[in-house]
């Protein structure tokens, strides 16, 4: 009787982990475009980026999240110039 995973549960796994960085960088670049953008842009780039080197299956995902992470940025700036702050608002 074996108490042990499989030899082959450890690739699966770091899978399902790069496909989860790639959901969380889609969802955080989607969010950090409303509030917090300044965190939540190289947050999502970051995930994106190490879901890509794993291996993710979700590459598009990945892809849209690190685009979404640089438009947080984008945006970020953007607004910056208009009022010099650091913060901006609707």
């Amino acid at each position: 009787m074996h108490l042990t995973a499989p030899a082959t549960a450890r690739p699966r796994t770091r899978t399902r982990d790069a496909d989860g960085m790639a959901v969380a960088s889609f969802v955080l670049g989607l969010v950090g475009l409303l509030v917090f953008n300044i965190f939540l842009g190289p947050l999502a780039i970051v995930l994106a980026a190490v879901a890509l080197w794993r291996g993710t299956n979700r590459k598009g995902r990945a892809y849209l999240g690190m685009g979404l992470g640089v438009a947080d940025l984008v945006v970020l700036f953007t607004f910056m110039q208009a009022d010099n702050t650091l913060s901006w608002s609707f």
